[in-house]
């Protein structure tokens, strides 16, 4: 079972994303929204919010930063781990 958020950021990305923060999907799951490129965030301000299990997911921010590059479009179906947004600090 899927609990709230699910923040997973790792330093760097195995694609060569705009950002020096990667933001993962913690479960598999549907793109349903996301930051724009360029948003300011705050830590804990969800970045995207996936569709898991039926229920509305957000991944949020692991510090404040802004939004480097969106890596998934809306609808898309992204598996655990995938690289969905990165921001830089």
């Amino acid at each position: 079972q899927q609990h709230g958020t699910a923040p997973a950021a790792k330093p760097g990305s195995s694609r060569s994303a705009a950002g020096s923060i990667s933001i993962t999907a913690g479960a598999a799951g549907k793109l349903l929204r996301c930051s724009s490129t360029g948003a300011a965030v705050k830590k804990g301000d969800p970045v995207v919010v996936l569709e898991i299990m039926k229920m509305e997911t957000p991944v949020v921010a692991p510090q404040d930063g802004t939004v480097a590059s969106v890596e998934v479009a809306k609808g898309e179906t992204v598996e655990s781990g995938a690289v969905l947004a990165t921001m830089n600090a």
